[in-house]
């Protein structure tokens, strides 16, 4: 499965007051965009994103856990230190699902916070993982097994070139089971390393040590799980 982004430029901010004085500030627009091709060459079909969005919205928005980070993730994982809003809202809208969420009293939202009151333009980027398939049109279509990781990143500069984006966020190939994200890449360069130290023992005793070294490693990884 294909880590993949989306990159939506038009956003509105709204400010509330609070009973305390304090405000709320919120960002608001369309999060995901199905049934067009969109500028990154993909099309999402709206039954596959409404399916999802279902999904996101029972198990994160609605449990108060669909955050979203500032900046761009190199992976599908929420990194809690770079969370800057919470997703509390995400609905269909004829072939969009239009979206709200609150910046957070975090470090990160604080940042996101100064950057709108500067008059900075944000935008946000969803991430999610799924197959993709070229259709009769010649587009590639996301296929029904997509899993929307976050609605929502902000980013700061949404006009950025796709190149960019898709060098950044798509250059890995993730594989989802049981709740449990495992980069090809990283398993790759992991059996690297074992053949390496393999490799380099120089007789059968020095051998039988690197395996049991290996074969230790192995189960301390495993208790970690």
């Amino acid at each position: 499965m294909k880590l993949i982004t989306e990159v939506v430029e038009d956003l509105k901010c709204i400010t509330e007051s609070r009973e305390d004085g304090k405000k709320n500030v919120y960002i608001e627009g369309i999060f995901l965009q199905g049934g067009i091709k969109n500028r990154n060459g993909r099309m999402y079909p709206v039954e596959t994103l409404e399916k999802e969005v279902n999904r996101y919205d029972e198990s994160y928005i609605q449990k108060g856990r669909a955050l979203g980070e500032l900046g761009h993730p190199d992976g599908p994982s929420i990194n809690l230190d770079r969370v800057s809003h919470m997703i509390t809202s995400l609905k269909r809208e004829g072939t969009n699902f239009v979206g709200r969420a609150k910046l957070m009293d975090t470090p990160m939202g604080n940042i996101a916070k100064g950057l709108i009151g500067e008059g900075v333009k944000l935008g946000v980027s969803s991430r999610g993982m799924g197959s993709l398939k070229l259709n009769k049109e010649g587009i590639n279509e996301v296929q029904d097994d997509f899993y929307l990781a976050t609605a929502a990143d902000i980013v700061a500069d949404p006009s950025a070139p796709d190149a960019f984006v898709n060098g950044i966020m798509e250059g890995v190939e993730w594989v989802w089971q049981d709740e449990l994200l495992v980069a090809k890449k990283q398993a790759a360069a992991v059996l690297e390393q074992v053949v390496q130290n393999i490799e380099s023992a120089s007789s059968s005793k020095q051998l039988d040590a690197k395996k049991f070294e290996i074969f230790e490693n192995f189960l301390n990884k495993i208790s970690k799980i």
